[in-house]
């Protein structure tokens, strides 16, 4: 006779989960640089020794911290002239409502573990997207590299520089002037 019983989560598995959830919310609140391991070990309720054992270091936490979905729209269902203005309006959804990006694009911008994490968010998630317009490999990592350069330099002046002229513009009006240049980026061409 097999034992039918579904397993009990493992002890070790409720304490990631735990160090997890609190060292997003330390980093996305205090940033990459003064969020401590100690922080987090205290909002997570248990030893700091925990959380190195499980992680090995801040920068592995903050890499196992920033799993992020873009949650992408499926951009085979957008009108191909709407691409650029339906991207933009998207990724300022995603930043105005979650803070784990912002941290991310802080840390990436001093740490070579965080910039990492950031290249191979935007590169698989992005990179994914644009290759269902059907262009050969070296043209589809072009063009997601441009959107993200472009998306992530205008949430570095909005989100962390906070440069105020582009936190000042409603997102409709940043959708205006930046969705033409991520629209030339995904249907144009360099010349």
């Amino acid at each position: 006779m097999t034992d039918t019983a579904p397993a009990r989560p493992r002890r070790s598995d409720a304490t990631r989960a735990a160090i997890l959830r609190a060292a997003r919310e330390r980093f996305a609140a205090d940033g990459y640089e003064r969020a401590t391991i100690r922080a987090i070990a205290a909002d997570a309720r248990i030893d700091p020794s925990m959380v190195m054992r499980y992680y090995g270091s801040k920068e592995g936490l903050f890499a196992a911290a920033a799993e992020f979905d873009l949650r992408l729209p499926d951009l085979t269902r957008v009108p191909s002239g709407q691409l650029g203005e339906t991207l933009v309006r998207h990724f300022l959804d995603r930043w105005e409502g979650d803070e784990t990006l912002a941290a991310l694009l802080r840390a990436a911008s001093t740490n070579p573990g965080a910039a990492d994490r950031m290249r191979g968010i935007f590169a698989d998630q992005l990179g994914a997207a644009v290759a269902t317009f059907g262009t050969d490999p070296e043209t589809t990592a072009r063009r997601a590299g441009l959107v993200a350069a472009q998306i992530l330099g205008l949430a570095l002046t909005r989100y962390i520089v906070r440069l105020p002229p582009i936190v000042a513009m409603p997102p409709a009006e940043v959708v205006g002037w930046v969705g033409p240049t991520i629209q030339r980026y995904l249907t144009g061409s360099p010349d």
